[in-house]
């Protein structure tokens, strides 16, 4: 079926981004969604194919583009304050673990599979990588601990590169001893060049950008446009001095930037992660679309499947248990790592230019590159992306319970509401700076964290991947949206919730509050100082189960109006806040939560507790 270039594309785009939103939905790998659709949509159905509707030319271009966009966005986040108790062992992983893993992924080419040695070589080299457009999806879905996650995710962004480098280094240097003439040894001396001069340059422009952002060379709305440009520009440079090097260029280019402590570097991040995400999808489609049913016919070869299995069961665990001897990482953060190492674009991109460039040296074995690492890459996504969250919950490496609550602003009203959810085992984090209030969570045994939120976490202080609820609840109201802001990119808006500090009698006077798009807590009676005003009055926190038999329904008829209804609580134990702008859904067998008196009744009289301006502004200084 033919189809306009257009349409192809935005099938392409579209395909990508629901492939994302379905696994989304169903907590499923995106990676394992979106290649079934590119090999529905491409080999399978003949309905697309990327290189022929846009020219071989512009498709390659396009995907090497993509992919640098990716990395650099990845080593974007690469901050050497995440990996102050790691940084030992993630620096054995891609140096040592990074060369055993060359070495024996070439001897299983070469046996197993039965390849040349050059060709061994080559695709020992690519194979080493894992990559930002698997690992991160994975990490992001399965909620590892600090310490496997930054392992993986660093291991991840910087190894890329180097596949790619190494690939290089193993043709040129194959070249050198099967004819050992004066050209090859100059294009493997010149290869070594270009390795300098790409973190040469990579340095120079990330240090610049970096330089130009801090000091406001650029406005606001063209910061993010023009280090895309940049990235480029760092890429295109590289790639012209030498080829398969541009990826470093990148990579450098984003750690530079990364820990120059850039005050809107928070914003920039923000939309490259969008850019990526669109760019991740898509490629992977155009990819897996672009593959020719005879490459999918020879995965089924017993050579290509005796290495695969070799790949995931000899070589990826012996190299990482190798170089991490002597690190603090412990056996079963060791097994984890050893067997987690999906493959992804980089991998196929890079195969599929040196596939061409082996075939046209006279390496006729070469043709079973793309199969064989194909094979590869769909084993590792679906192996390891059905298997990353129940075995680290086995060995105890991801959270394994509730979503938690994280909580910000630490009073009487916020110890309570803790201490309610530890009695239903879900998971809550007190964090406040003030010593005052602190004492106060301290006594009642109460999980906290001393320190200002934002601060915190931008210095890697706080581990809050198993927090997926955020409630705001100090008695400053811009602080409250300043965090609210900070954390909807992290979380989701519709994640966060603060607690109404003004009230409506006060909330003109802050003409700067008339447009929260945040949701605020329960309805009017739900004000900072009225929650405070209750618990001190002896109120405290009730769940009533609906069932077929008492529905929501019957709850509202019979309530006792001096409830204040706060929250559902599911089944599974998360959290749906009652808010100024949304009614939680409420299905049978969830929990309404309220703060009740102690004697509940069907006819009580509302109280008015209400702040005045001058007790809001004494709680201000406080």
């Amino acid at each position: 079926m033919n189809f306009s270039t257009t349409f192809a594309v935005a099938m392409i785009v579209l395909l990508g981004v629901l492939s994302q939103w379905v696994a989304w939905k169903i907590s499923k790998p995106a990676i394992v969604i979106m290649s079934a659709c590119g090999l529905i949509v491409g080999p399978i159905l003949n309905l697309i194919v990327p290189a022929e509707l846009i020219g071989d030319g512009m498709y390659k271009s396009i995907i090497s583009l993509s992919v640098a966009l990716i990395l650099f966005e990845g080593s974007l986040s690469l901050n050497f304050e995440e990996i102050k108790d790691t940084r030992l062992t993630i620096k054995r992983i891609v140096t040592i673990g990074a060369f055993i893993a060359w070495i024996l992924g070439s001897l299983s080419a070469y046996f197993f599979a039965g390849l040349s040695l050059t060709t061994s070589l080559v695709i020992g080299a690519i194979l080493i990588v894992t990559g930002p457009t698997v690992i991160l999806p994975l990490l992001r879905q399965a909620k590892l601990d600090k310490k496997v996650s930054s392992i993986l995710k660093w291991e991840g962004i910087l190894v890329d590169p180097l596949g790619a480098i190494l690939a290089v280094f193993s043709f040129e240097l194959a070249g050198v001893f099967t004819s050992p003439s004066s050209a090859n040894v100059h294009n493997l001396i010149q290869f070594g060049i270009g390795i300098i001069v790409a973190v040469i340059i990579g340095f120079l422009i990330g240090l610049l950008t970096g330089k130009a952002l801090r000091e406001d060379y650029f406005p606001e709305y063209l910061k993010a446009a023009m280090v895309l440009c940049l990235v480029i520009v760092a890429f295109t440079l590289s790639e012209l001095f030498s080829h398969e090097t541009g990826l470093l260029a990148v990579t450098v280019m984003g750690v530079v930037m990364a820990n120059m402590k850039i005050p809107t570097l928070d914003d920039i991040l923000h939309f490259n992660e969008n850019i990526s995400i669109i760019l991740t999808s898509s490629v992977f489609i155009m990819l897996t679309a672009s593959l020719s049913r005879d490459v999918l016919l020879n995965i089924f070869q017993p050579g290509i499947i005796l290495f695969v299995l070799a790949m995931l069961f000899i070589v990826r665990p012996l190299s990482i248990w190798i170089s991490t001897i002597g690190t603090d990482i412990s056996n079963k953060e060791r097994a984890l790592v050893g067997w987690i190492a999906p493959r992804g674009i980089v991998a196929l991109t890079v195969t599929g230019y040196f596939s061409t460039l082996l075939v046209e040296e006279g390496y006729q074995d070469a043709e079973m590159l793309l199969a064989l690492t194909f094979a590869l890459v769909i084993v590792t996504v679906i192996a390891h992306g059905f298997s990353i969250q129940p075995l680290a919950k086995k060995l105890g490496l991801a959270h394994d319970g509730k979503p938690g609550l994280l909580i910000v602003g630490a009073n009487t009203f916020s110890v309570a509401l803790a201490e309610f959810l530890k009695d239903e085992n879900i998971p809550t984090l007190t964090v406040e700076y003030n010593d005052r209030y602190l004492n106060h969570a301290i006594e009642r045994g109460i999980e906290y964290h001393q320190g200002e939120i934002l601060y915190e976490v931008a210095n890697y202080n706080l581990d809050l991947v198993i927090y997926k609820k955020m409630l705001l609840n100090t008695p400053i109201p811009l602080y409250n949206v300043l965090v609210s802001k900070q954390f909807s990119t992290k979380m989701g808006r519709a994640n966060i919730c603060l607690v109404n500090v003004l009230g409506d009698k006060l909330k003109d006077n802050f003409k700067e509050l008339n447009h929260i798009d945040v949701p605020r807590l329960g309805d009017y009676r739900a004000t900072y100082l009225k929650l405070i005003g209750l618990i001190n009055e002896g109120y405290s926190f009730n769940k009533i189960q609906i069932t077929e038999d008492f529905t929501e329904e019957d709850y509202y008829e019979n309530m006792d109006y001096r409830r204040v209804n706060l929250f559902v609580m599911t089944k599974l134990g998360d959290i749906e806040f009652f808010t100024t702008i949304k009614h939680p859904k409420v299905s049978v067998g969830d929990y309404i939560v309220s703060l009740a008196p102690d004697e509940i009744h069907d006819e009580g009289k509302d109280q008015d507790i209400t702040g005045d301006e001058a007790a809001f502004k004494v709680l201000s200084q406080l």
